[in-house]
């Protein structure tokens, strides 16, 4: 078993400082407000970096601007919200909740009408898989397939299963014959097939599928002092990302080191993905001896042969944000690496707050 401490100052990754000019450019363009302005910028670079390992590279820049006139627009319609509800601040009246039935209903309506617009195939193998719990290889004898035939089915079901959904749930019809492949290439996250359909040029001239290609991306959840997130593909290494994000903004990090934290929250995760398979990344909250986040990255995969080269400078896992262990190391404040070969690998990471950094 080997393992290896390490602590370094953080560091500019330069795929984002390449970002950073046509990201500030668009929201600046539509926030005069210098602060909030920078704020978006940062929201904006979390949000691409989580999905950056999905999108064709020359695509990056396109979907980087898609992205910022979409928090921009959240932002807008975040204000407008608050406005519109200020009278009630003094109102002690109990206020009317949603109806939790209907939306329920509407739900289970756009899940239905999703359902159905799969083929019978699609449909009857997905239930199967996901409801009565048939494993692939059984499926696989049922459909005269291999395992891995079957699994790969599943997942572009899925990716379809998804696009539909959104499509009945906001009661949307595809605006152009090229909308659904667009979407389809988007929500599986198939690089090549992105690039083949000019998902780039159509998510900047079509604005329902900009508008449907951030869901289609992430999924989101809860948090609390203290988040868990099963890494198993690509979708899991964006929520770990946001889910950091999240956390250290409620601990009043920095815009800056929020980004920090989510880019070396990816970099560990993505590992996971490409080299173990599955894994667990935990994010923990700090209050001693002042507000920090603990990052745990852990998975069952092979192991790392020589650790010191794996954290040396310059050295790079994998051709995905050019930073690999050593970029991450250097992005907190403190980083442990623990493997064994045939057993797995454990990465402890911590940030702490600035001092002095104003609560957010």
């Amino acid at each position: 078993m080997e393992s290896a401490d390490a602590s370094a100052d953080p560091g500019e990754d330069p795929d984002i400082t390449a970002l950073i000019p046509v990201v500030r450019r668009v929201i600046r363009a539509r926030v005069s407000d210098p602060s909030a302005a920078e704020d978006l910028v940062q929201e904006t670079l979390v949000r691409v970096l989580g999905a950056a390992h999905r999108i064709e590279p020359g695509t990056l820049e396109p979907y980087a601007i898609v992205t910022a006139r979409n928090v921009v627009a959240s932002m807008w319609k975040e204000r407008d919200r608050h406005r519109r509800n200020q009278h009630r601040v003094l109102d002690l009246s109990p206020v009317e909740a949603p109806d939790d039935e209907l939306l329920r209903q509407e739900d289970e309506k756009a899940i239905t009408t999703a359902l159905e617009r799969l083929s019978e195939r699609e449909r009857q193998t997905l239930l199967a898989h996901e409801v009565s719990g048939l494993d692939t290889r059984v499926l696989g004898d049922d459909l005269g397939l291999t395992a891995g035939a079957v699994a790969a089915q599943l997942n572009r079901t899925r990716a379809r299963l998804r696009v539909e959904y959104l499509l009945a749930l906001h009661d949307i019809s595809a605006p152009t014959p090229q909308c659904r492949p667009v979407l389809l290439a988007l929500s599986s996250g198939e690089r090549r097939r992105q690039r083949e359909v000019h998902a780039a040029r159509h998510l900047l001239e079509c604005d329902v599928c900009a508008d449907l290609s951030l869901p289609l991306m992430s999924r989101g959840q809860q948090s609390d002092t203290e988040v868990r997130v099963p890494i198993h593909d690509a979708p899991d290494v964006v929520l770990a990302r946001k889910q950091a994000r999240e956390l250290a903004s409620r601990l009043g990090f920095s815009g800056t080191d929020q980004t920090i934290l989510a880019t070396a929250v990816s970099e560990i995760a993505r590992n996971i993905v490409r080299f173990a398979g599955k894994g667990v990344v935990l994010i923990e909250m700090l209050d001693d001896p002042r507000p920090g986040l603990r990052v745990t990255a852990s998975d069952t995969g092979p192991g790392i042969t020589d650790v010191d080269r794996a954290l040396r400078d310059g050295y790079s896992t994998y051709n995905g944000l050019g930073m690999g262990l050593p970029g991450a190391r250097r992005l907190m404040d403190e980083f442990t690496l623990v493997s064994e070969l045939g057993r797995g690998t454990t990465v402890t990471m911590t940030k702490w707050r600035q001092e002095g950094t104003p609560h957010e």
